[in-house]
């Protein structure tokens, strides 16, 4: 793909993030043919949204999440600043189009994870981080049919990022085995569904390794202060205007979405 076709391809999908519109697909002129084509849109993507990027988002690292995108790997998006807000959150009519919810363990950077030629252990990496943090991931999408678009297109659409609900940093985690920690999804107060912490790529701490070097391998690395969200611990969730939703981490806290 040329500079050209992927600049016009986030320009398509910027004036839909821009204006909450949908496009059934990116035109065959500049649609992506592969991951590599799809990063290289998201990478120009960032520059026509003009804000900081704080972190990134991993998809599709659970099994259920994989069958709903119709894929067999996870992918990553940048997470932009404005996408960030502190639970209890209200998330306003009009702020997102799908109304989906995902509760994800979050991390947090306490130092840098550079590109470098050889792969980082999951104790490197997990020696850079300052917090865990409890999250509910709300993701949306530009296009109409977002389940069959494939994943290149799904990448190029900042891998269907969107908002961002950060609950408080949670105490005493290191020692804990977070493959094995549950957690529970609510909606209006009424359990719909649970989850454990292995359903993100075996353990969460496993799927930021995963992306570690997955960004390395692009010639890009984690920042100190950047945030981590590891992807649907539980089911993907459909919410509805005026649903109140929480991510209940038992011991580990827990995250509030208020939709409008």
């Amino acid at each position: 793909m040329d500079d050209s076709q992927a600049l016009e391809a986030a320009r398509i999908l910027h004036s839909a993030w821009r204006d909450k519109t949908l496009v059934q697909g990116l035109p065959e002129s500049c649609r992506p043919q592969n991951l590599d084509d799809g990063y290289q849109i998201q990478a120009v993507l960032e520059g026509l949204h003009g804000t900081p990027v704080v972190g990134y988002k991993i998809g599709a690292t659970n099994e259920a999440a994989q069958r709903i995108f119709d894929v067999d790997s996870p992918f990553f998006g940048r997470l932009f600043e404005p996408a960030l807000r502190t639970s209890p959150a209200e998330i306003p009519t009009g702020a997102v189009i799908l109304h989906i919810i995902e509760a994800e363990f979050d991390f947090t950077m306490s130092g840098d994870l550079p590109p470098r030629d050889d792969p980082y252990r999951r104790d490197e990496v997990m020696a850079k981080v300052e917090n865990l943090m409890p999250a509910i991931e709300i993701p949306d999408s530009r296009y109409e049919n977002w389940r069959e678009a494939g994943m290149p297109q799904l990448v190029a659409d900042n891998a269907i990022a969107s908002l961002l609900v950060l609950g408080e940093p949670a105490r005493n985690w290191r020692d804990l085995d977070l493959s094995r920690h549950s957690l529970a999804v609510k909606v209006n107060g009424e359990t719909v569904d649970e989850g454990v912490g292995a359903n993100v790529l075996g353990d969460p701490r496993a799927a930021l390794t995963w992306l570690a070097n997955a960004l390395s391998e692009r010639g890009m690395g984690l920042e100190a202060g950047q945030i981590v969200t590891t992807g649907s611990a539980a089911n993907v969730i459909k919410v509805n205007p005026g649903d109140t939703v929480v991510a209940d981490f038992g011991d580990l806290g827990m995250a509030e979405a208020n939709f409008g």
